[in-house]
């Protein structure tokens, strides 16, 4: 069996280790990875920026939800269409940064 897309069921966090975290819509605690060293006031700043884009965060989760529940059929699996949902994102968000950056 191939191993399926988890969705964030929390906004990711950091653990004491400093790693990046995030319980799944699985109910399991997932870790992102070590971030690069970051003094005490930056990680502070981050995790303000986390959790001030909490409520956004859900949003997007429930857009995403409902974007499912209306693609998904007999044709189109939930897990494909969670991986295209996700690689479209990907792809629309990677342009738009190589546009702001050219």
């Amino acid at each position: 069996m191939e191993d399926q897309p988890i969705t964030p069921h929390a906004v990711p966090v950091f653990d004491a280790e400093g790693n990046l975290t995030y319980i799944g819509d699985d109910g399991r605690r997932y870790v992102v990875g070590p971030l690069p060293e970051l003094d005490e006031a930056h990680v502070d700043q981050v995790m303000q920026r986390l959790l001030a884009g909490q409520l956004l965060f859900s949003e997007l989760e429930s857009l995403a939800s409902q974007w499912l529940d209306q693609v998904c059929g007999p044709d189109l699996s939930r897990g494909a269409a969670l991986a295209l949902l996700l690689s479209s994102l990907e792809m629309a968000l990677d342009a738009d940064e190589n546009d702001a950056v050219g």
